[in-house]
């Protein structure tokens, strides 16, 4: 689990800045693909008429995950950069941070004596 802050300081490369802003972090998303593309154009003319699929269809997939891309916006200059993260099945950002020795809340409830004496009461139970 990959848990990233919305707010980043951080250099920006930007021609009004060339030092450490804060940056807004969001993450990448792919565009929408143009339908008027060369490329596009060409396989919809190919796909026409009989005679089924024309070109190959991928089907070996090997990666599982994909790779994190983060998209920077400086907040003064609002210059915009990309960087990307290593691979992660999980991928959170601006989600709670984890807070350091949770499981030991019990015995932060009751003095440290009293939690001896349950835990011997328990085991001499048994």
């Amino acid at each position: 689990m990959v848990n990233i802050p919305k707010t980043r300081r951080t250099y920006c490369k930007g021609k009004a800045c060339k030092k450490h802003t804060p940056h807004k972090v969001t993450q990448y998303k792919k565009g929408k693909d143009s339908l008027v593309a060369q490329g596009k154009r060409r396989y919809d003319r190919k796909q026409t008429g009989y005679g089924g699929q024309k070109k190959p269809v991928f089907h070996k997939k090997a990666k599982t995950t994909k790779k994190v891309v983060l998209r920077l916006e400086c907040t003064v200059c609002k210059y915009k950069m990309q960087l990307s993260l290593k691979r992660c099945k999980h991928f959170e950002l601006g989600g709670e941070k984890k807070t350091k020795g949770a499981a030991l809340t019990f015995y932060l409830l009751f003095p440290p004596h009293i939690c001896l004496s349950l835990l011997h009461h328990v085991f001499t139970a048994l």
